[in-house]
C-alpha cells in the first residue's frame, strides 16, 4: 500500500480533496454505512452511489489496492474486527502473543494507540468541539454505553465543575426520551460508542439531530454508525492484547478536551470553582491537615 492508514475510511478521508466529483460521491456512499456499504458487487456499489463501475475501479486503485477484490478483502477484515466479542479478541491475541512480559506488550500497544489516534485528529475539529463545550448558551448532554459509561461520567464530573448546564444520561435507554424532551436546537450531545455498537445509542443520536442538537462522537477506528449524525467525530485506537478494548487513548483525548474547555471558560469557571470549594468546606467533605 502506498500509505499506511489503519482503515479504508482513513484513506478515504485523507484523499477526499484529491478525488473527482464522482469519486467523492462514491466515497460518501461507502462511508454512509461503512464498511457494509462496500461489500456488494462492484455493480451494486456503483449503483448505490449513482456512479459508473469504472469510477469504482479507479477510486479503489487510488486508495492503493490492485483491484476491487483486494479492496473488499480489506473491508471484510475490518468488519470482522468490528463485531469481534471479548472471547474471540482474547483468542486472537493469545494465538499471536509476542514474547515478553504482559506489562511491556500492553504498554507498547497503548503507546501505539495514542500515536495513531493523535496522528488522525483534525485540530480544526478538536478546536470547534472545545468551543461548543465552552459555549454557556448551549446545554451539554453526555451519554455512554455499557462499558463507555465510565468515560461519560468522567467528562460529566469535570464539565459540571467548569460550567453550568451539563446533563448526564443516567437511566437506561427507556428513560432517554425524558432527556430528549428538553433538548433544544444548538444544544450538544456528546456520545461515547465503541465496537459492538449499541442500537439505542444510534437511535438517540438520530432523534437528537432531528431536534437540532450538535453531536460530538468519541468512537473507535472503525467508527460507530452514530458518525453519520455527528458534527465532530474522534476515532480513538482501542486494540490491546486483551479480551477487552483499551480506553487510554480516548481518556487522553478527553482530558485534553477538558483542559482546553477550562481555559476557554476560565473567567466563569474560576468563580464557579471557588463557590464549589466553599460548599465542600461547609459540607466538611474532605479532611484537612492544617
Amino acid at each position: 500500500m502506498a500509505e499506511n492508514f489503519d482503515t479504508i475510511a482513513d484513506r478515504l478521508h485523507a484523499r477526499l480533496d484529491s478525488l473527482t466529483r464522482a469519486e467523492r460521491q462514491l466515497a460518501d456512499s461507502i462511508l454512509e454505512n461503512y464498511p457494509v456499504s462496500g461489500l456488494g458487487s462492484i455493480t451494486v456499489v456503483a449503483h448505490n452511489a449513482e456512479v459508473s463501475t469504472p469510477t469504482v475501479a479507479r477510486m479503489v486503485q487510488k486508495l492503493g489496492y490492485k483491484g476491487f477484490p483486494d479492496f473488499q478483502a480489506e473491508l471484510r477484515k475490518e468488519l470482522e474486527a468490528k463485531i469481534t466479542g471479548p472471547i474471540a479478541k482474547h483468542d486472537i491475541w493469545a494465538g499471536h502473543a509476542p514474547e515478553g512480559h504482559i506489562l511491556n506488550r500492553f504498554t507498547e500497544a497503548v503507546i501505539g494507540n495514542i500515536r495513531q489516534t493523535l496522528a488522525h485528529i483534525e485540530t480544526e475539529s478538536f478546536d470547534a468541539t472545545c468551543a461548543l463545550l465552552a459555549d454557556n448558551k448551549r446545554v451539554i448532554n453526555i451519554v455512554g454505553g455499557r462499558v463507555t459509561r465510565s468515560l461519560a461520567d468522567y467528562l460529566f464530573v469535570h464539565m459540571q465543575m467548569i460550567r453550568a448546564g451539563v446533563v448526564n444520561f443516567q437511566s437506561g435507554a427507556s428513560g432517554w426520551p425524558h432527556y430528549l424532551l428538553d433538548m433544544k436546537p444548538g444544544d450538544v450531545l456528546v456520545v461515547f460508542d465503541v465496537r459492538r455498537y449499541e442500537n439505542s445509542t444510534l437511535k438517540l443520536a438520530e432523534l437528537a439531530q432531528s431536534k437540532g442538537a450538535e453531536i460530538v462522537l468519541f468512537t473507535d477506528q472503525w467508527r460507530s454508525p452514530v458518525a453519520r449524525y455527528a458534527a465532530h467525530c474522534f476515532n480513538c485506537r482501542i486494540v490491546v492484547p486483551s479480551a477487552w478494548d483499551s480506553s487510554v487513548a480516548t481518556m487522553l483525548l478527553l482530558e485534553t478536551v477538558i483542559s482546553a474547555v477550562q481555559e476557554l471558560n476560565w473567567s466563569k469557571t474560576r468563580p464557579r470553582m471557588e463557590e464549589l470549594e466553599e460548599l465542600f468546606n461547609h459540607m466538611r467533605s474532605f479532611r484537612k491537615f492544617t
